[in-house]
């Protein structure tokens, strides 16, 4: 059994399948008659049914959301889940960002890293494994979902209308050696009904951010007030004091006061600067009537400021496996009539929902601040000791000659839209992460590199 090798074999087909695949635009469109995410999810997730048929597996459609191609028999099976659809190109290309083009052995264009370099990778790893007639104990399954980048799970929930779960398995939607712990995510909002409505010395309207998950880098206030002097000095005073850049002008009817600062990923707020949480620490210490909007701008800025673990606010839960718990203010939008301020929190993976929860409530008991619309991913986590850890270790360690240091992320992978699978490659360490950039590329030396850890991975999970 010379898996690589035969590996090997499929170089040429590997680069040219991934490159038809590429050249397909499948960002998520307008739903269609049979196409549930447009035309070009649809024709990738074709394309790869079509060729895993042309290479000898039987495939599945389940009407466009979602198919799979598999090999082997028995009542189990091991799952390889990836997606075919991609987020939008975006601009600063150097190459045509569907022109799939090598340069300098890499292959340039949007999804050749996430996820459909990978996908081709497996596909012709399944392959090796068939045309070696090597003996599986549960069908091999690889499957194509059409709508991971929407982040709805959509594609996942119609395919456990008719599937069952499987009973091992794995993602090409990350990073090497393997991620054995997501943290839990949550999105949600404060919610208070204010009323400041005309009166004067007071806050108009505050808006600032685009989404839960990113540090806001811009935040405004209209403030009604005669004297701008006011303001101008107390923003001089405040600036120089604290660094932060906070600026002032004259708008129709209100002095805008506007705050800048640094975007980053809501599971990394750290690495950011959250203009939100600074012109909230400007407010709270401007002279003004104590009204509803002032109230709740001051009791957040005692109780989160600009601390990213929640610690302030009573809810800095940490583990040895994923440290600790991320807290990140995203968006703010206030009026005369009420204040609504989303969150995204990310808990470390051996803690509960409930842990977490039960401390937000009791730090907003008595304050009229309510929690709606939350949404709730739970945390992904495989000790170390489990039996896929220590498998897809063990290949990793093999292939690679590396030890296979385990991961965990505040961010989340598709594996946790499916039960028994983690997250395992493609990106290798030291590799830039360009998923979501201009020039995203993967080396070709990567795709069969990939291929040949992949196949030895099925195989080993299956056997």
């Amino acid at each position: 059994m010379n898996i690589n090798k035969k590996v090997d074999e499929f170089k040429k087909d590997i680069v040219t399948s991934t490159q038809d695949l590429v050249r397909i635009k499948s960002v998520r469109g307008e739903e269609e008659e049979e196409m549930p995410f447009g035309e070009g999810p649809t024709e990738a997730l074709k394309y790869c049914l079509d060729l895993c048929s042309k290479l000898g597996f039987k495939t599945v459609n389940l009407d466009n959301y979602i198919g799979y191609a598999e090999y082997g028999e028995g009542e189990e099976y091991v799952a390889v889940l990836g997606h075919v659809d991609v987020v939008p190109e975006g601009d600063g290309w150097m190459y045509p960002p569907y022109g799939a083009e090598v340069h300098d052995g890499k292959i340039f264009g949007r999804g050749t890293m996430d996820d459909k370099g990978p996908l081709i990778s497996c596909i012709y790893a399944l392959k090796a494994i068939k045309d070696l007639e090597l003996k599986v104990s549960k069908k091999i399954r690889i499957i194509f979902g059409a709508n991971e980048e929407t982040g709805s799970g959509e594609e996942i929930e119609y395919y456990f209308k008719s599937e069952k779960s499987p009973a091992a398995g794995f993602t090409p939607d990350a990073e090497y050696p393997i991620i054995n712990g997501e943290k839990g995510i949550t999105i949600f909002d404060l919610v208070k009904e204010i009323n400041v409505r005309g009166k004067e010395n007071s806050i108009k309207y505050i808006k600032g951010g685009q989404k839960a998950n990113m540090v806001p880098d811009y935040c405004e206030a209209g403030i009604l007030i005669n004297d701008i002097n006011i303001i101008v000095n107390a923003v001089k005073e405040f600036t120089d004091r604290t660094g932060y850049y906070i600026s002032v002008e004259p708008g129709d009817e209100v002095i805008v006061v506007k705050s800048k600062g640094v975007s980053a990923h809501g599971s990394l707020p750290e690495l950011g600067k959250n203009a939100i949480m600074q012109l909230f620490a400007f407010l709270s210490e401007l002279q003004l009537e104590d009204s509803d909007i002032v109230k709740f701008i001051r009791f957040m800025d005692k109780h989160i400021g600009m601390d990213v673990y929640g610690e302030k606010f009573g809810v800095g839960l940490q583990d040895e496996v994923s440290g600790k718990l991320s807290f990140n203010v995203g968006v703010i939008n206030a009026d005369e009539d009420k204040i609504k301020m989303t969150l995204n929190l990310r808990y470390p993976v051996t803690c509960k929902y409930e842990d977490m929860i039960m401390r937000l409530d009791k730090t907003i008991q008595g304050t009229g601040i309510g929690i709606e619309n939350m949404e709730h991913q739970p945390p992904l986590y495989f000790p170390q000791e489990h039996k896929v850890i220590k498998i897809l270790s063990k290949v990793y360690e093999e292939q690679v000659g590396e030890k296979a240091e385990l991961l965990s992320i505040g961010g989340g992978t598709y594996a946790k839209e499916m039960p028994n699978i983690v997250a395992f490659g493609p990106i290798f360490p030291g590799e830039p992460d360009l998923d979501h950039q201009a020039n995203e590329y993967i080396k070709i030396e990567h795709l069969i590199k990939n291929s040949k850890i992949y196949a030895h991975a099925m195989y080993e999970l299956a056997k």
